[in-house]
């Protein structure tokens, strides 16, 4: 579905200033045609021909879809700050999401040991915190799953091997 320009320009204007969206597309929805649009181009698009009547029918209806895409603009904006918050801190809190996060560590991999911090090339940093250890173990930038446990509890474990170590995230 096409928006009509003004539905655009006003989810535009309304999503630059968030704290203050419901009060601003109030504000832009008053109005009617001919305080919108020049004189020129009123008349260019026939406006002028239109019943007072017609008129204020044709004002009722732009502003309702206005009104609507407006709307439409404010919860799609706060959704994607939702999951923005969701996606930044998973792993500080469990958000009910069982989804693993995949990513690749950052250098080489060395093994598991009790304190040993991992930086993934999202930028969280996890530390271990458990007894696991894996020695004799190279690789350069390994692809890894960390999976949510029971009680906020995580576990990362190195594609290719099958042991995996109960870590944190401390960034």
């Amino acid at each position: 579905m096409k928006l009509p320009r003004l539905a655009v320009l006003l989810a535009v204007t309304a999503l630059s200033s968030y704290p203050f969206i419901d009060a601003h597309a109030q504000r832009v929805v008053q109005g009617d045609l001919q305080q919108q649009m020049s004189a020129a181009e009123f008349n260019a698009a026939g406006l002028n021909k239109l019943s007072p009547e017609e008129l204020v029918t044709l004002n009722n209806w732009l502003q309702g879809k206005v009104a609507q895409a407006a709307s439409v603009a404010v919860e799609q904006a706060r959704e994607e700050g939702r999951q923005e918050v969701i996606v930044k801190n998973r792993g500080f809190s469990d958000f009910g999401s069982k989804d693993p996060i995949e990513a690749t560590l950052e250098g080489e991999f060395r093994g598991f040991s009790k304190g040993r911090q991992y930086t993934l090339g999202n930028g969280q940093i996890w530390e271990q915190t458990d007894d696991t250890s894996v020695g004799g173990v190279r690789k350069q930038a390994p692809s890894v799953r960390i999976t949510p446990g029971l009680m906020n509890v995580w576990y990362l474990q190195v594609d290719g091997l099958n042991t995996r170590a109960k870590v944190r995230r401390t960034k």
